[in-house]
């Protein structure tokens, strides 16, 4: 049972350590263009020296996630949802969708002298 969980709950973790590795970065944007930019925003720069562990993180979440759904799925007893072919496919297109999404957090200080 305890399995039935793990892929979703790495790739919760793996998003939020990739937010958190890019805190320090695009954090401070996103609060100056909704309008809660602020002399406490700044402070969110005191996350750079932590960006290394988050993307290590989350990368090896993400290496986790993609382990259980590529190389070893879980297996399926008959009458179970997992049955499903739609199913399998389902977590695969949400998985790759928060993995491209998190890669684009954890790359943000790369393009954002873009956005200065």
């Amino acid at each position: 049972m305890a399995t039935r969980w793990m892929t979703p709950g790495a790739l919760v973790a793996g998003a939020g350590a990739a937010i958190g590795a890019s805190a320090c970065c695009a954090g401070p944007l996103l609060l100056v263009m909704s309008g809660l930019g602020g002399a406490w925003g700044t402070r969110l720069g005191a996350l750079e020296p932590f960006q290394p562990f988050f993307m290590a993180g989350s990368l090896a979440f993400f290496a986790f996630a993609f382990y259980r759904l590529y190389r070893k799925p879980e297996a399926c007893n008959p009458g179970k949802v997992c049955v499903v072919p739609t199913v399998r496919r389902r977590q695969r297109v949400l998985f790759w969708t928060v993995a491209l999404g998190a890669a684009a957090l954890m790359a943000f200080p790369l393009y954002a002298p873009l956005f200065y």
